[in-house]
């Protein structure tokens, strides 16, 4: 089993404790280690034969000096030169791994997920590498808890099989409330976890197949030597990242193939895609309010906020539903149900030239 971690995304919801050079990933959000830190932690007890981080030209040597102490599993960290979205950061990956090991089995993982319970997800990867044996592409699917709005959805037939894993009816965008309500009723529904477990090959075949063009550019790649000597990869990927078309897996191949199953899995995940998911990794106090990073939280007729105190004593009168985060050089204050607008502040500030706060 080979691990692709995609690790090179912006963040740009966490701002400002995301930056470019260092986005969610790379930073911690609660406890000492960060989001990547967390991911290769929980795999190492799989016993990989290596894990591949995907990541970009800004970012690749802060990821090389966060997994520099684990040893044991070869970890190799390959840097985009543009961002290409996930297709072409899955193919380059699968490309590299089958010149070595083609039907080699592939799991990948977003950097920055939360898991509560990382045996659940250890036991549903074994589970999920059988079924990629036989040549179907698997992608693990939430088991939902509320009527999420945020989420897209996998709609799964499950009429024939107990547990899984079930072929994939359809994939279907963040839906509105009523929809999400009717999903939640049905069992049928997961939520879309952006995980995925394949044989190299048989995600090459299906590139092949749905995404000729970029299957080309991978093609032209060429290996001498060591395949595992990836420093020497790094101007052919440089020539030719750039070329590829920036599209999604799940555009690109999932919604496209018929290899495609969905195995089911309660694990206490979250994306973690804004501030306003804290609560779903750290527990509020008795007012609904998180805090981080501070050195103490003094709330005077205030609940339900979410605190980044940057180490400093924070003090909230009347208010309720914020969100505060305090850096050393920005503040931010929002409405909690406005917390996926905080990109439009990241926005606003590349359009005013203002680089060093990004």
């Amino acid at each position: 089993m080979y691990i692709v971690i995609l690790a090179g995304g912006s963040g740009t919801r966490f701002w400002p404790l995301s930056r470019t050079s260092r986005p969610k990933q790379l930073i911690s959000i609660c406890g000492d280690r960060t989001m990547l830190q967390r991911t290769v932690e929980r795999v190492l007890p799989l016993k990989p034969k290596r894990i591949m981080i995907v990541t970009n030209v800004l970012q690749a040597e802060e990821t090389r000096h966060q997994v520099s102490g684990y040893h044991g599993v070869p970890i190799d960290v390959v840097a985009e030169p543009v961002a290409r979205n996930t297709a072409p950061a899955i193919g380059l990956a699968a490309t590299i791994i089958a010149a070595h090991d083609p039907r080699g089995v592939m799991v990948v993982l977003p950097a920055d997920h939360f898991i509560r319970d990382e045996d659940a997800l250890r036991t549903t990867l074994v589970a999920a590498g059988h079924t990629a044996r036989n040549g179907y592409l698997v992608t693990l699917g939430i088991v939902p808890s509320r009527p999420e709005t945020g989420y897209g959805y996998i709609e799964a037939d499950t009429e024939l099989r107990g547990q899984g894993p079930f072929p994939v009816r359809r994939f279907v965008e963040k839906p509105p409330l009523e929809d999400a309500l009717r999903y939640l009723d049905e069992g049928s529904y997961f939520w879309n976890s952006g995980m995925f477990i394949w044989r190299c090959d048989t995600i090459l075949e299906e590139i092949a197949t749905h995404m000729p063009d970029l299957s080309s550019l991978l093609t032209e790649i060429s290996f001498t030597g060591d395949v595992w000597e990836l420093s020497d990869l790094q101007s052919q990927i440089g020539e030719l990242f750039p070329r590829a078309a920036s599209i999604s897996i799940d555009y690109g191949i999932m919604e496209r193939s018929d290899r495609v199953q969905v195995l089911p899995v309660e694990m206490g995940w979250s994306d973690v895609g804004s501030w306003s998911a804290l609560p779903e990794v750290i527990e509020p106090d008795g007012d609904g309010t998180v805090s981080v990073n501070t050195a103490g939280h003094i709330a005077i007729d205030s609940r339900d906020c979410l605190i980044y105190g940057d180490g400093r004593l924070v003090a909230t009168v009347g208010v309720s539903n914020l969100i505060v985060v305090s850096t050393p050089d920005a503040l931010l204050v929002c409405h909690r149900e406005r917390a996926q607008e905080v990109k439009k502040v990241v926005a606003e500030l590349s359009a005013r030239g203002m680089e060093t706060l990004l």
